[in-house]
């Protein structure tokens, strides 16, 4: 705390009535007293600290917190300034000279207290603290103006230095952990403080009737109901077709084959170990095989044209049943009627539309193999015409009884509207002990 000045105080070397002090030297030792390095400069003798010789004021401008730190404190010190401005030259002792004059360096003072740092525009001016007069002690009378001296008021020289230069603001009050702490966060935000948000506006709680208006609101409307419940059951529906479709066109085929195969297999191994001969064949059961060498079609032929027994299984079956029965390769005249699947399990006849007059399409027994070759076709035709089957085939073309074949399937494809009609001629007939044919070898 800075000790009272001594021009405040009555006493001996007291300012006299009118203010000023009346005694040479006076002013002068009145300075030499002071006691605070931090606000007054110190008389000669005691070098200060923070005293740098080299920060005398020079030609070149200083920045502005040093005039601003250099002119209050030498206002604070009462005018302590070099010699020729207090006293003439035959008042009091005289500085050396040479000799640097004593100086405050705030910049000095800065290194020596927080080390080198770089100027910095949000950083104030390092300024001692201010002296605090104690709380019982009257405020002091403003130092008055030394007689002689030229200069302008205390009050309008600190009038005209700006509480903010444009380094940055004035100091914050305190000490000056206080100030430090203040130039440095001044503008900052603090570390893990989260960004400034908005408050939600209040929002005023419901009344009952209010939420149960609300909750019924929220609950969906009998329609939304009724066409969400419609919704899923198209797509079950359609997930269903999808799955049927897939089955009809794809799993049937798969399944046709392998039993058409197996039965296939079946028939050869019976021939090859002579376990049966030809005779009455129960219906289902298999007893010859078809060729088709230009469709790339090998076929069993069963008993019957049941759908299920039969057709569904991959198999051709023979009309041998009733007023549709028919006669067998091996008979010596008569019409060889056979019908298999035209799309879906195992589709044997899917392509017999595009067989051409002369294509060879063979049957092969236990005994023989009978070769046909295609001779007509009926593009379509009622399901109930069964005079396609007779022994001398209505609307194939013959006129007189012989060997003939005749293959129905249904069409146009993937129905059943229509009847699909090809006929053929029996053109070679050879045991199997001759060999394959030349249509099955080629």
């Amino acid at each position: 705390m800075t000790a009272g000045r001594p021009g405040h105080a009555a006493g001996p070397e007291g300012p006299d009535a009118h203010g000023a002090y009346g005694t040479d030297g006076a002013f002068v030792a009145a300075v030499e007293g002071l006691a605070d390095p931090l606000n007054d400069p110190l008389p000669g003798g005691h070098t200060s600290p923070w005293f740098r010789s080299d920060t005398v004021p020079a030609a070149e401008p200083e920045a502005p917190h040093a005039v601003q730190s250099a002119a209050q404190s030498s206002y604070e010190a009462g005018y302590a300034a070099p010699q020729e401005l207090h006293q003439a030259p035959s008042q009091g002792p005289q500085q050396p000279q040479g000799t640097p004059n004593e100086w405050y360096d705030p910049a000095g003072y800065q290194r020596d207290w927080y080390g080198p740092q770089e100027p910095s525009a949000r950083m104030a001016p390092a300024d001692p603290a201010p002296s605090v007069a104690p709380a019982e002690e009257p405020a002091p009378a403003p130092v008055p103006d030394p007689p002689g001296l030229h200069a302008e008021p205390r009050t309008e020289v600190l009038a005209r230095i700006p509480a903010e230069t444009e380094l940055g603001p004035a100091p914050a009050p305190g000490g000056r952990a206080e100030r430090r702490r203040a130039a440095k966060g001044r503008g900052r935000r603090r570390p893990g403080a989260p960004p400034q948000q908005k408050a939600a506006p209040a929002v005023a709680p419901m009344s009952r009737v209010e939420a149960r208006r609300a909750a019924r609101a929220a609950k969906d409307s009998p329609a939304v109901i009724a066409s969400r419940a419609v919704g899923e059951v198209f797509i079950s529906l359609g997930v269903l077709m999808l799955l049927f479709v897939t089955y009809q066109l794809w799993w049937t085929n798969v399944r046709a084959d392998q039993i058409a195969g197996k039965e296939t297999n079946r028939i050869q191994d019976e021939w090859a170990n002579g376990d049966r001969r030809p005779g009455v064949f129960a219906p289902g059961e298999g007893f010859a095989i078809m060729h088709i060498p230009k469709l790339d079609v090998v076929a069993p032929i069963a008993e019957g044209i049941d759908k299920e027994k039969v057709l569904d299984r991959g198999m051709i079956g023979h009309y041998g049943e009733g007023k549709l029965k028919t006669a067998m390769p091996s008979d010596k005249q008569g019409n060889f009627s056979v019908a298999g699947h035209r799309n879906t399990h195992g589709e044997p006849f899917r392509y017999i539309n595009k067989l051409k007059p002369g294509d060879p399409i063979v049957v092969e027994t236990r005994d023989a193999y009978y070769t046909y070759e295609m001779a007509g076709i009926l593009p379509q035709t009622s399901p109930s015409n069964i005079s396609v089957i007779e022994p001398i085939p209505v609307g194939s073309g013959f006129t007189k009884p012989g060997r003939y074949l005749t293959l129905t399937t249904c069409t146009p494809e993937f129905t059943s509207t229509y009847r699909l009609i090809v006929w053929g001629k029996m053109v070679d007939e050879r045991p199997r002990s001759e060999g394959k044919p030349d249509a099955l070898v080629g």
